[in-house]
């Protein structure tokens, strides 16, 4: 497609498109000769990407291009923007390689090589093999990154916090991504069609983190209250973490 087709689907001006060109937010357009350039349906999706990060998520073109880098940024992000952040990513991994290299991560998580490895064995990430070292996707970048600032808030060897203890989590998101799922394919199945279907979840899925992330926090000061006050917790059997050995002294 043509600039003004790009326009018209993305509802995006050309002088801003040129900007995210420019910034390499998007993909350069093929140019099969030196004043044609073509534009695809992965150019609509990164420019749309942009414009959900930006009016969502809050963020801006600088920060985009930080995480999409592999960099990171100071802010706090929602996991929501995750989902876009990927997609621009995956329009540029063939020629940047993967996003977050690991060593990048050490001057400030000097424990993400150990972390990495340990959080890939218990199945919450996975890691790149490449010719230049092991490198993470974006979001498993995230995941690093979260568990580097719990350790320094405090959340470490010293309390017997390691990074096994966030095992439970695969069985936690495992079992209510799974009924999420069920339940979302169940409803809609022979209701609506394929993109109805998709806008929803894309719609939906950041007011689900939201309302999960809100009943966890509400469960978490419930069940330390109720522990403070002589009860135990009430934890299904098959999510409770084995026992650990606290250190001494």
């Amino acid at each position: 497609m043509k600039m003004r087709e790009l326009e018209d689907r993305t509802g995006v001006h050309r002088e801003t498109i040129r900007v995210l060109l420019r910034e390499g937010l998007i993909p350069e357009p093929a140019r099969p000769r030196k004043t044609v350039a073509d534009y695809g349906d992965e150019h609509v999706q990164a420019i749309l990407a942009v414009r959900r990060l930006q009016r969502e998520n809050r963020l801006t073109l600088a920060q985009i291009k930080a995480l999409i880098s592999g960099e990171g940024t100071d802010g706090r992000v929602e996991a929501s923007a995750f989902d876009q952040l990927e997609q621009l990513v995956a329009h540029r991994v063939g020629v940047d390689g993967p996003p977050v290299m690991i060593a990048s991560l050490l001057d400030r998580y000097p424990h993400a090589a150990e972390d990495a490895r340990t959080l890939a064995r218990i199945g919450i990430l996975d890691i790149i093999k490449t010719e230049q070292g092991d490198a993470l996707s974006i979001t498993c970048a995230q995941l690093i990154r979260i568990w580097g600032d719990m350790r320094k808030a405090g959340f470490d060897q010293r309390l017997d916090y390691t990074p096994e203890i966030l095992g439970f989590y695969t069985k936690a998101a495992d079992f209510v991504g799974r009924w999420e799922a069920a339940t979302f394919m169940e409803r809609v199945e022979g209701h609506i069609d394929v993109d109805e279907a998709a806008t929803m979840v894309e719609h939906a899925l950041p007011l689900m983190l939201d309302f999960f992330g809100l009943l966890r926090q509400r469960a978490f000061f419930h069940h330390v209250d109720a522990i403070r006050a002589g009860a135990e917790a009430d934890i299904p059997d098959d999510m409770i973490m084995p026992p650990t050995t606290r250190p001494q002294g």
